[in-house]
């Protein structure tokens, strides 16, 4: 721990940019924080009281922006699930058509999957982000085509300002809840809550099958929502929240995402230009259409753009589902495969993929 320490406080106190907050020497920065293995919550362990250049934004880029206000009367729709086997499905439709339509974010209850499945999986996430550096780092890569990934910052080594978070990637083909190669500390609780995720996307499916008027199996004969990463954040708290971001601006790259927050909040939408906060709401999921769900629907439904504001409180915990085509599908007309390049080549950095790929 001690040489950790020591590296983190080597980071932080060699500022990599100058007084008009140009990079200088900012890969340098990055690849020794990368080298650390230690994340961001490395940082905070080593006691450091500011957060070191590579994760300044500039100020338009920051919640307190003075683009766009901030709305705090709005609120996305809640919609009940409760209905969908008996009488209430029709409504129960409508209701997600209309938060496709306009917000392309929604929260849903009584959606089957169990409180304490919920409460497990933030708990197993917390558990491998608090253990001791040593023990995560065997899991630390920059290599995405691993099947589990532990890294800090997905936009390091593109020349962007880091975010202040860490991230647990877990891959799970066609939505196999295999344990192979899972960290010991979260094992049981991820499989067991991919398993309940798995029943949720197929709910899920049919319900925007049905808002689009077609049959209820036409999304999943189409295997749009096949595969299923799991990305499990860890949000530090922030020693200065004003200079930084969790994650900046951006829409996702995937069909659907199925995020589970904890009570600390942060996430915000951009509706209509206005900043709006999605309050986290006890046993409840919040629904996230992607670029592919906006790109098949020839924009009839929306895929809006987010971000995760700094706060002085923390840890903020979330998971999010990331629901997409199986890669086995990768050459269909759809392209998945060609819309994530050009998504990694771009980053977060408020620019969609999705015009590249207009006619």
């Amino acid at each position: 721990m001690a040489r950790v320490e020591m590296k983190m406080k080597m980071i932080s106190s060699n500022p990599s940019v100058n007084e008009a907050g140009c990079f200088e020497d900012r890969a340098k920065a990055a690849m020794k924080f990368d080298q650390t293995k230690a994340g961001v919550k490395g940082l905070l362990d080593a006691g450091v009281e500011k957060i070191p250049s590579i994760f300044i934004h500039q100020p338009e880029s920051r919640a307190g922006d003075t683009t766009t206000g901030t709305e705090q009367d709005l609120q996305i729709l809640m919609i009940d699930l409760k209905g969908i086997h008996g009488g209430g499905r029709s409504e129960t439709v409508e209701e997600v058509k209309e938060a496709a339509r306009e917000w392309g974010f929604f929260q849903i209850v009584n959606h089957g999957v169990p409180f304490g499945v919920m409460k497990g999986l933030l708990e197993g996430v917390r558990r491998f982000h608090e253990q001791p550096s040593e023990t995560k780092e065997e899991f630390y890569t920059r290599e995405f085509t691993k099947r589990v990934t532990y890294y800090s910052t997905g936009t390091l080594h593109i020349n962007q300002t880091a975010h202040w978070r860490d991230s647990l990637s877990v891959d799970f083909p066609d939505g196999n809840p295999d344990p192979e190669g899972l960290p010991p500390v979260c094992r049981e609780a991820f499989v067991e809550y991919v398993s309940s995720m798995v029943k949720l996307r197929d709910v899920l499916s049919e319900l925007f099958s049905e808002a689009l008027g077609l049959g209820r199996g036409y999304l999943s004969e189409k295997e749009c929502m096949e595969d299923l990463k799991l990305v499990c954040h860890y949000y530090p708290a922030y020693p200065e929240p004003d200079l930084t971001m969790g994650i900046t601006k951006h829409s996702d790259p995937y069909f659907l995402t199925v995020l589970l927050q904890d009570s600390i909040g942060g996430l915000q939408i951009l509706h209509h230009d206005r900043w709006v906060d999605v309050h986290p709401v006890e046993g409840a999921f919040v629904i996230n259409l992607g670029d592919f769900m906006q790109l098949i629907t020839n924009d009839k439904f929306k895929s809006v753009e987010h971000r995760v504001v700094a706060r002085r409180v923390g840890p903020r915990l979330s998971a999010a589902s990331l629901l997409f085509p199986s890669v086995k599908n990768k050459y269909k007309t759809y392209g998945p495969h060609e819309y994530f390049l050009k998504f990694a080549s771009i980053g977060l950095d408020g620019t969609q993929g999705l015009p590249h790929f207009r006619l």
